[in-house]
């Protein structure tokens, strides 16, 4: 599997001032800007680190994930998860974070969720609706994938 680099999304309140706070951090403009939302495709650290404006509920974090290179390198992802008896979810050009993309679902046993993703292309729009339930419904982009009776109902469709 070809890693590009770890991802990180973030809940933010405020999505300006936290625009703000990271392109001082880290010295550079954010990458990609729209409405509640922004993304740092950074070289150093190799880090792709987006954010979208969400009501505070005391969780920070939206997702984790790993960019892979390819499609293929996604289907590998997902076939050594299903090897290793996990319950995936995947999604096949979905637009996500105005991107369009293809990738395969976990989720840990304290309900963090995390993708192996690639990037196919721009899209217009945050997020198309979920298959599966999201955590919130105001949220793109994070299914609430591998609960078992989620994962079982969707294997029956």
């Amino acid at each position: 599997m070809n890693v590009l680099k770890p991802h990180i999304s973030l809940n933010v309140s405020n999505i300006d001032a936290s625009v703000a706070f990271y392109e001082r951090a880290f010295g550079v403009r954010a990458t990609k800007r729209r409405p509640g939302y922004a993304k740092f495709d950074l070289a150093s650290p190799s880090l792709n680190l987006t954010m979208q404006e969400a009501p505070r509920t005391g969780v920070n974090a939206s997702h984790f994930g790993v960019q892979v290179a390819s499609t293929e390198d996604v289907l590998e992802a997902k076939s050594r998860f299903e090897a290793a008896e996990l319950r995936t979810f995947a999604e096949e050009d979905t637009a996500c974070c105005y991107a369009v993309q293809d990738k395969v679902w976990i989720e840990d046993p304290d309900g963090n969720s995390w993708e192996v993703f690639v990037v196919k292309g721009d899209a217009a729009v945050m997020g198309s609706q979920p298959a599966m339930p999201s955590k919130s419904e105001a949220a793109c982009c994070a299914p609430s994938c591998c609960a078992p009776s989620k994962l079982d109902d969707a294997a029956a469709r």
